[in-house]
């Protein structure tokens, strides 16, 4: 959840690692901090809250030097106090430590480092990690060598960015469950959390994998196993680019991004197909093909807002392939015995690729002999690396911690994946996939058309921005889209937002209705049209504000909703792609209303790398 970055080379380091932790603060913004190695010392500055705070305290301040580290928080282990921000130090202040994870027996090192006289000065439990290092470097004076024996008594998930004064021109990071990516610039070298903080410097990486070490030098990068044994990685070319990180004029990184969903679509669906035909071209299915005509049964896993696109997946494969789907969360997936065997396809969906819940599922299900396949936004991810296919997303960088492009792609992935699956086991033809794919090319322009309701939308948040609750309604493949319209209320304005089946209105939720309440329906012309209008009646009936999304301006809707934003029509499985754009617009909106932090919302983080 925190952001790491490490920087050896010969710029000035404290512009470039506070220009990473920028481009990091979506993963925490709790607290930050900088270590610097000057000549013969290590300085710390740290800060409470975000970035901005730590530039601030660092002005008039001597913060010159070419190797350093930079940490932004997501507090864990401690509150975000300046004491428990990170880099943390030893008892020497010779050494310093920043970290990303969650060290599970801090408790047990922490005493028995005390009655060994180390002295604490934090709540974290990070700051074991630094003093158990101290501890090995008084029996060696080799760093390397002081960070694999402290590493062999820690249970639990890091990245880790090491600096000691009597090795002041190497940098030692390690990785075992946190992401970790190394940048290889001219005569420069980089660690970072994630890709963004080293994009302005570099498009080479190396991506680390568990329990590796790698060392950092003005000579360049040296990659071992914790064991010390020699690992050969491939650098990988990262297309991304820096300005595909930045604002672009929009006043946050949440409202581009929303504004971009037409342009990921076509990325994430551009050479995958052929309409002669019906063909497809999943490259990410290669390693499966011979195993997908025998699947009879498939586990989508996730987290979040990519568990909302589940559900949309579960429908659109059952409906297209009739193979029996199951959507689990990743944290519940991974603690009960699931009932997987060789005939039975996981699919995990992460933006990250580094969500650590579906990350230990995914291990589960290959451990049980199941074949496994990631759908996900980050080349060269965990999460891709190790399944048997990845298909790719292609939204870019998606910074706005509240998830928009990287959902409407992923709904794109499924798509295309459910199509894959009905051609392999002969429940779709080549003339049905011609005639699905037709409406998939005409999605994107759709997706435009309805942006241009931004300011309609900007003008309805204004009457809303002051309620405390809303009820989102939908059915079928759109009640996820119900979830997902509440989620994002949710996270960004405060307001509290639940998301239900509208059959299921009269089970409980009905009881909420007051002419206080807006009740958002997804009512779109489909086979479940006429429910949802009752449904609608039972609210107004009730006095409750409606709000209703549909392609049909049906005299019926007209007359029942208080507000009807109207979209174009589209086939059904592709639906949710654009209902779900007026909700994040109008989620965004009230949240900017009520002067929300829209980018970063309290208390979340993009990654969720920890349990």
């Amino acid at each position: 959840m925190c952001g790491i970055v490490g920087y050896v080379g010969r710029k000035k380091v404290v512009p470039v690692l506070l220009e990473g932790l920028k481009r990091l603060e979506y993963r925490g913004y709790d607290s930050a901090g900088l270590a610097i190695l000057q000549q013969d010392r290590i300085v710390i500055h740290r800060s409470v809250g975000k970035i901005k705070e730590l530039e601030n305290a660092l002005w008039g301040r001597d913060v010159s030097g070419e190797v350093g580290l930079g940490h932004t928080r997501w507090a864990t282990h401690g509150r975000p106090t300046e004491e428990n921000a990170h880099p943390h130090s030893d008892c020497t202040g010779d050494l310093v430590v920043v970290h990303n994870g969650i060290i599970e027996n801090y408790l047990a090192l922490k005493d028995k480092l005390q009655r060994e006289g180390h002295h604490f000065k934090s709540d974290t439990d990070t700051e074991v990690v630094a003093h158990l290092i101290e501890g090995q470097l008084q029996e060696t004076a080799d760093l390397e060598l002081a960070v694999r024996r402290a590493l062999a008594d820690v249970v639990g998930t890091y990245a880790l960015g090491i600096l000691w004064r009597g090795d002041p021109h190497r940098l030692v990071a390690a990785r075992n469950g946190s992401p970790l990516v190394v940048g290889l610039g001219d005569g420069e070298f980089l660690i970072a959390s994630d890709l963004p903080a080293i994009l302005s410097h570099t498009r080479d990486v190396l991506f680390l994998d568990d329990e590796e070490i790698v060392v950092l030098s003005h000579d360049g990068v040296n990659v071992t196993t914790l064991a010390g044994e020699p690992v050969e990685k491939k650098i990988q070319k990262i297309l991304w680019t820096p300005l595909m990180a930045e604002k672009s004029g929009y006043k946050h990184f949440m409202l581009k991004e929303i504004y971009e969903q037409p342009r990921a679509i076509r990325d994430t669906i551009r050479g995958r197909f052929s309409l002669d035909g019906g063909q497809l071209y999943l490259e990410g299915l290669d390693a499966l093909q011979d195993r997908l005509p025998t699947i009879d049964r498939i586990v989508l896993v996730a987290c979040g807002t990519s568990w909302h696109a589940g559900l949309v997946g579960k429908f659109l494969i059952e409906d297209l392939t009739r193979i029996p789907v199951e959507v689990d969360y990743g944290s519940e997936f991974r603690y009960r015995d699931p009932i997987l065997d060789e005939r039975t396809l996981v699919v995990t969906i992460s933006q990250s690729g580094e969500t650590l819940d579906t990350l230990v599922s995914l291990r589960e299900a290959r451990r049980r002999g199941c074949k496994a396949l990631a759908i996900c936004n980050v080349v060269g991810s965990t999460l891709s690396r190790e399944s048997d296919g990845v298909l790719y997303t292609h939204a870019g960088p998606e910074i706005g911690v509240a998830s928009t492009k990287a959902f409407t792609t992923q709904l794109a992935a499924l798509y295309l994946l459910a199509l894959a699956l009905g051609r392999a086991n002969g429940r779709l033809d080549g003339t049905k996939i011609q005639e699905l794919l037709s409406e998939l090319i005409r999605l994107p322009q759709r997706m435009e058309q309805v942006l241009s309701l931004g300011p309609a939308l900007e003008e309805l948040a204004g009457q809303f921005c002051a309620v405390s609750n809303f009820l989102y309604l939908g059915r079928g493949i759109n009640y996820p889209i119900a979830l997902e319209g509440a989620l994002k209320l949710k996270e960004i304005s405060y307001i509290h937002a639940e998301g239900y089946p509208a059959g299921e209105m009269k089970h409980g939720p009905i009881a909420l209705i007051t002419d206080e309440i807006p009740v958002v329906f997804l009512a779109p012309k489909d086979r479940t049209f006429e429910k949802v209008l009752s449904n609608i009646e039972e609210v107004k009936t009730r006095n409750g504000i409606v709000i209703a999304l549909s392609d049909e301006t049906d005299s019926h809707l007209l007359a029942k909703a208080d507000h009807l934003i109207t979209i174009p029509h589209t086939s059904p499985y592709l639906m949710p792609l654009l209902l779900v754009v007026p909700l994040q617009l109008l989620a965004y909106h009230i949240a900017v209303r009520k002067g929300c932090d829209v980018d970063q919302p309290r208390n979340l983080a993009k990654s969720v790398t920890v349990e």
